[in-house]
């Protein structure tokens, strides 16, 4: 038996929970911080964290931001890419453009 892809919705509330717990703060403060409505920030986090609701993309992007992480992280099916955007997120211009070489280093490599 082939095991089933979780749903973005099921990966992207996974994911956002994980984050918010990793930064320690509770549902009502993300909310706050991504610029929902304090009177429905809890409440709307919580719908999200269970996959009840999905936001749409600019408040994904704003949870990304208040969480600090790319907004590619929520959707990346594969665990070890998710891991790769959590640490380029954190690193500098320089270091990126160096990471990309490497990357494009590998592929020639593996092209011979």
């Amino acid at each position: 038996m082939v095991a089933k892809a979780p749903s973005s919705s099921t990966l992207f509330a996974r994911r956002m929970k994980a984050a918010r717990m990793l930064l320690g703060i509770s549902q009502m403060e993300l909310g706050v911080r991504a610029g929902i409505d304090e009177s429905s920030a809890s409440a709307r986090i919580n719908q999200y964290e269970r996959g009840k609701h999905a936001p749409d993309f600019l408040t994904v992007c704003n949870l990304a931001k208040a969480l600090r992480v790319p907004a590619a992280y929520f959707y990346a099916e594969d665990e070890t890419l998710s891991e790769i955007l959590l640490l380029y997120e954190k690193m500098k211009t320089a270091e990126r453009k160096n990471l990309l070489g490497y990357v494009e280093s590998l592929i020639g490599e593996n092209k011979k």
